[in-house]
């Protein structure tokens, strides 16, 4: 482990630890709360200049190269945890300095603004100004609706999504108790991976950095300076022990059926949903079978549960799923 130099105050309170490389700062942590080499009872921060083996959602690889965020911050809990909190953290994160300068840019240039995509994303959807074969993501399905009927199979061009930021969030237990979640954060700064088909693993997206977005913007509007690692380290633990300060003031005011924090969260999200508006295709898997249901993004319930409005005006709220934006 390497010391960090001119560390913050603020990073120091959060009982910060920095390491070269890690083979996955989320894995690293958990194991050492686990094992008692940390305190499970004190918040946890680990971060790392790289990942060997960095993960995603559902088991799939983080590509980790040098010049990044990878960032985990362990926080006790005292209540269950459900979907919602990755979209209360998306919602911290994007109202980060860095992210707000980029997106004022943006929108001066009537570009789309950096987002946050369910369920655990940062990013945006931009339609292309030329179609190219690489602009093109091309799918053929078997379509179902909600009521089970099939239409005939369609070919269906996809836009990708632009992802700047993924979010892992993963509990930890002792003695069969769960005592905290750690919150992975992975931030593209000066360094986009490129992905192949087998490092997107299907998924149809493509990687973006800071420094990308800052490059799409017209020179007299740039950044002339990115914030360095150690200054995203303090903003984006800022934005952490937020998201859980608001995720815990949602979980004691439910039992009161007041909803004013929840209303405040939800108009927030709906100003900074990446999917609003945008035609979906969801695919599912249970039953050893694929589902798929087609409609508009209708924004999130109050479980932070995904909601489309199908064709036939009906609204289908879904709790997993892959999504496809088609155009």
């Amino acid at each position: 482990m390497l010391p960090l130099t001119n560390s913050s105050a603020y990073l120091s309170e959060l009982h910060h630890r920095h390491v070269v490389s890690s083979a996955s700062t989320n894995s690293e942590l958990i194991e050492q709360l686990q094992n008692g080499t940390l305190d499970a009872t004190a918040v946890q921060l680990l971060t790392a200049e790289t990942q060997s083996a960095g993960r995603g959602q559902h088991g799939r690889s983080w590509q980790s190269p040098r010049g990044n965020v990878y960032l985990s911050l362990y926080h006790p809990v005292h209540m269950p945890i459900s979907g919602i909190l990755s979209l209360i953290i998306g919602v911290e994160l994007a109202n980060m300095p860095i992210i707000q300068t980029l997106n004022e840019q943006l929108q001066a240039q009537e570009l789309t603004p950096i987002g946050v995509k369910w369920a655990n994303d940062l990013g945006f959807y931009q339609q292309p100004t030329k179609t190219s074969d690489e602009d093109k993501s091309v799918a053929i399905d078997s379509v179902s609706d909600s009521s089970g009927l099939s239409s005939a199979v369609s070919t269906q061009r996809t836009l990708p999504f632009n992802k700047l930021a993924g979010i892992l969030i993963e509990p930890v237990t002792q003695s069969g108790r769960v005592v905290g979640v750690v919150l992975g954060i992975g931030l593209n700064v000066q360094a986009a991976p490129k992905l192949t088909a087998q490092t997107s693993e299907g998924m149809s997206y493509q990687a973006i950095s800071l420094q990308d977005i800052n490059e799409m913007l017209p020179p007299e509007t740039r950044s002339e300076r990115l914030p360095d690692l150690q200054t995203l380290y303090q903003q984006m633990s800022k934005a952490l022990m937020a998201a859980m300060t608001r995720f815990e003031h949602l979980g004691l005011e439910q039992p009161t059926g007041h909803t004013s924090y929840l209303d405040s969260f939800l108009a927030q999200f709906a100003a900074m949903d990446a999917l609003a508006g945008l035609r979906l295709r969801v695919t599912q898997h249970y039953n050893n079978k694929e589902h798929v249901v087609i409609g508009h993004a209708y924004g999130v319930d109050t479980h932070g549960c995904l909601q489309l409005r199908l064709d036939n005006g009906n609204i289908s709220t879904l709790f997993t799923g892959r999504i496809d934006v088609i155009y």
